[in-house]
């Protein structure tokens, strides 16, 4: 039975993650956190996986506050980069798979087509640029391993724009949400489909992978989507990021085409209304 190590357990990944292992009972699956792998520990990190000797590793974890980041350099770099590559370095010495989770962050926004995984990369923030050297050096030190970059993860589980703008809308007559900024986002519990998916497929393709679901929006127009599925009366009006400022910079546009991982794994991806209805049909806060 292979042995499946998932780090950043409790994160919205992790999380879907949980919910999918009893449905897959052929492996053993070891979810991890801080408590259980300590990814800030470099210096132990090795020994922590040596004890634990799983076949699979699956990397939910990192620094994921964006904003936070700009002033948290040194923990982003050692989550987002220098841990990855020492995860890289014990999977590629042991014969384990390495699936790597990344981010759309790494671009930097200037595209007006989506992005595919040959895409020039050039993060704007601190988050990205840590997540870009994560990718590099997980290729470098393992050319085995697969990344999977993904953007605007929302899930029934954790924080998320999800769950903050349904709250809002239920706390507020209006809200103003940024419209200049264009993507797709991922249902967390579709990314762990995908990802089970690839670690069940008789051919391991290794390589730089792209998952969100199907949609071309804004965050604006996401909000609208909520607000209609949630069937909630809050006045939603569109800003630009302009007037929205935050510490760190968000690309413009970071639509991820998935030709890529539906051609080599047949991964299904949804339409990101279907899962945006199924997350807020579990939250129970349909009207």
């Amino acid at each position: 039975m292979k042995k499946i190590v998932v780090t950043g357990a409790q994160g919205q990944l992790g999380s879907e993650l949980q919910v999918l292992a009893v449905d897959y009972p052929q492996f053993e699956w070891v979810f991890t956190d801080r408590e259980e792998l300590n990814l800030c520990d470099l210096a132990g990190l090795e020994a922590q996986l040596d004890a634990i000797h799983p076949q699979i590793i699956i990397n939910c974890a990192a620094h994921t506050a964006v904003d936070k980041a700009e002033s948290e350099v040194e923990l982003a770099d050692v989550l987002n980069h220098q841990a990855v590559a020492v995860m890289a370095k014990w999977s590629h010495a042991n014969a384990c798979r390495l699936v790597h989770i990344s981010t759309d962050y790494v671009f930097d926004g200037n595209s007006s087509v989506a992005l595919t995984e040959e895409a020039q990369t050039n993060p704007i923030n601190v988050y990205g640029v840590s997540k870009l050297a994560g990718e590099k050096a997980c290729l470098e030190t393992n050319p085995d391993a697969i990344i999977i970059r993904t953007s605007w993860v929302y899930s029934s589980f954790g924080n998320n724009f999800v769950k903050t703008m349904s709250r809002l809308m239920q706390e507020r007559d209006s809200l103003n949400v940024v419209n200049d900024q264009i993507g797709s986002p991922t249902y967390a519990a579709d990314l762990a489909e995908a990802i089970v998916t690839i670690i069940n497929h008789p051919n391991w393709q290794a390589g730089i992978y792209n998952f969100s679901n199907e949609g071309e929006i804004s965050w604006y127009e996401f909000a609208l989507a909520i607000q209609e599925i949630g069937g909630f009366e809050c006045e939603i009006s569109g800003i630009p990021s302009s007037a929205y400022p935050t510490p760190a910079k968000r690309p413009a546009y970071s639509l991820l085409d998935k030709s890529k991982i539906k051609t080599a794994f047949g991964v299904e991806v949804p339409a990101y209304k279907e899962s945006l209805r199924r997350c807020i049909g579990l939250l129970g806060i349909e009207k």
